[in-house]
């Protein structure tokens, strides 16, 4: 089955680009045309920028791996969180914080301060406190929450980033390159497509279009996820095959059940043994009678 379709792309208003006076020359190679002074995106290029993308997410996932969804302009915000949730990874939709990668150690902290909140919520700890203790605490689990709720869960750096506008993502993208992780993004004709690892040429600001771009990122991670779950129930079918094919008989170690007594002929070592047992009886015949 194909990542997406050219009706896809057309129907979602992916190849409208921005004004022509707004463009950027680096995006160039990726205009097809200009029309009523927009240009047009070369759609053939953007599908073969998708697959590319689509490769590098499910490889990363394969790997154990997280990806990390950013998209913090109002189109993309919803669209961003709910693809996010649908395949079990990490986003940043509100605001991206100085830091937030290069600066991980601070932000554990940060997060490890919100899930004490959330902690003395629930273990009644609250009820101890005074009404204004309690709106402070609640008004900084609300700040804290909104800017790095989508990350509370993440323990390590993403293996992988997937960004919406480039132009308001610049810091993100300036520390995922001083670490060496791999950025996707979706570029329009008036971003500078240099330094990402796997731009996608497209539409940045239609909610539609975002919207499709999301949904196959999210797609790959789900796939990748399957397919490592399908490879763990072959592995255990095999070992179990493997077991079932071995000759090995769990009785082999114990002496056979004589049924018939008419050609038994005992063994040296038996006749050995009876002899030693004649000889030394363990108790001896005047021992058998108490003597009265």
């Amino acid at each position: 089955m194909a990542v997406v379709t050219m009706k896809n792309l057309l129907e979602s208003g992916v190849h409208f680009g921005h004004q022509v006076k707004r463009w950027d020359p680096r995006m160039k190679k990726y205009i097809f045309a200009e029309r009523n002074g927009i240009h047009i995106i070369d759609l053939q290029k953007t599908i073969v920028a998708i697959k590319e993308a689509y490769e590098a997410v499910r490889k990363v996932i394969s790997e154990g791996k997280t990806v990390l969804f950013v998209g913090t302009k109002k189109q993309a915000q919803q669209t961003i969180q709910k693809e996010a949730e649908r395949c079990g990874m990490f986003y940043v939709n509100n605001r991206w914080l100085g830091g937030m990668l290069t600066n991980f150690s601070t932000i554990k902290k940060s997060l490890a301060r919100l899930k004490k909140i959330e902690k003395m919520e629930v273990d009644g700890t609250f009820e101890k406190l005074t009404k204004k203790e309690i709106a402070a605490l609640q008004k900084e689990k609300a700040k804290l929450e909104k800017n790095l709720g989508g990350i509370k869960e993440m323990k390590e750096l993403p293996g992988i980033i997937f960004i919406i506008d480039t132009r308001k993502e610049e810091i993100a993208i300036r520390e995922a390159k001083s670490l060496g992780i791999p950025v996707v993004a979706v570029v329009d004709t008036n971003c500078n497509p240099n330094g990402i690892d796997y731009p996608i040429p497209g539409n940045d600001d239609a909610i539609r279009a975002i919207s499709l771009f999301t949904g196959v990122i999210a797609n790959a991670v789900v796939e990748a996820d399957n397919e490592h779950g399908l490879k763990i129930i072959e592995n255990l079918q095999e070992d179990e095959e493997s077991f079932g094919e071995t000759d090995v008989n769990p009785y082999q170690d114990r002496d056979e059940e004589i049924t018939d007594y008419k050609n038994y002929t005992p063994k040296e070592n038996e006749t050995e043994e009876n002899r030693e047992d004649e000889e030394n009886p363990l108790i001896g015949d005047e021992d058998l009678y108490d003597e009265k």
